[in-house]
């Protein structure tokens, strides 16, 4: 029996070799586990467009929300690693087994990361009505009334939510939280007052911060953006060591062959890499990363340990 299975491997490996150096050779779909409008569906179309372009070969973008992006992710994880079903993943998928426990899936056995594409800091912004021009301002209007202060996020353990749950922890703030389905849902619900602030992409909120719909306090990173040098950080601006960024990635079926895995990548980032897609990006706020499949697995390692506790000490939990 051995013998056979080790024939059976020895035959294997030629037909992945050759079918990792001719990929792709017909259509992928990417399922983007979260509703239209977010970032992680803004990133899946353009990186979805310039595969197209580069390749031939048509992307189908295949929005497949619930569960916490849950049911979108089992589906990939049950799918055949023939390089031909991906994910785009971001924050929620190494928090869900913290927020759930009992998952429907395994990350770390049945995806495969395949590269990070891009890291993105959010915007914290608020309804104009928002007795708040800068973020000191909005702890002080926080602490004066706590828990009457609301946020809206795309939903409970979602990018946006864990996002308002560091800056209440590190600002030593209670607000309120309100989980919308969806980041788009969430921008209309600060733009029609329905909740007081919000943190969202650059791309979402600034057509409406150059028009005095919302106003915007600070940028989520570390640093200034270069795109957006006007405005203030969050730890510059009286939360020192404050740091968030969204980030979306690749992943496959944890079948992948190795050797498949290698050629998916570098599809993914010959796209991320094209000059137009960093260009828009950049107008955007954000870093085109796309690295290797091995730096990426570290990465989300990282990512795991980082938001474990910040998820704990939030008692953040499922709808």
């Amino acid at each position: 029996m051995r013998r056979l299975i080790a024939i059976a491997i020895a035959l294997a490996l030629p037909a992945a070799a050759v079918h990792a150096q001719n990929y792709p050779t017909r259509p992928m779909r990417i399922v983007v586990p979260v509703p239209p409008g977010g970032i992680v569906d803004v990133v899946g179309r353009l990186l979805g467009q310039q595969i197209t372009a580069q390749t031939g070969h048509t992307v189908i973008i295949d929005n497949r929300a619930g569960g916490l992006t849950n049911v979108g992710s089992e589906h990939v994880a049950r799918s055949a690693g023939d390089g031909y079903t991906l994910l785009l993943q971001s924050l929620p998928m190494v928090v869900n087994p913290v927020v759930l426990g009992k998952m429907p899936y395994n990350y770390e056995k049945d995806l495969a990361p395949v590269t990070l594409v891009v890291n993105s800091p959010y915007l914290m912004v608020v309804h104009p009505a928002v007795p708040a021009k800068t973020i000191r301002e909005l702890i002080a209007l926080a602490r004066a009334r706590a828990n009457t202060i609301t946020y809206a996020s795309a939903g409970n353990a979602s990018n946006l939510h864990i996002a308002v749950e560091l800056f209440n922890g590190m600002a030593g703030v209670k607000t309120l939280h309100i989980p919308y389905k969806g980041g788009g849902p969430a921008l209309t619900a600060v733009l029609g007052g329905e909740a007081d602030l919000s943190v969202l992409s650059a791309s979402a909120v600034m057509p409406h911060v150059n028009t005095g719909r919302l106003r915007a306090l600070a940028i989520t990173s570390p640093r200034r953006m270069s795109a957006l040098p006007q405005i203030p950080t969050v730890a510059e601006s009286g939360v020192p060591g404050y740091d968030f960024a969204s980030w979306v990635g690749v992943m496959a079926p944890g079948s992948t062959p190795a050797a498949l895995i290698g050629a998916i990548n570098s599809v993914m980032v010959r796209a991320a890499r094209a000059p137009e897609l960093v260009a828009r990006f950049t107008r955007d706020a954000t870093d085109v990363v796309a690295n290797s499949p091995a730096e990426f697995r570290g990465f989300i390692q990282a990512e795991a340990r980082r938001w474990a506790k910040v998820v704990r000490d939030s008692g953040m939990r499922a709808d």
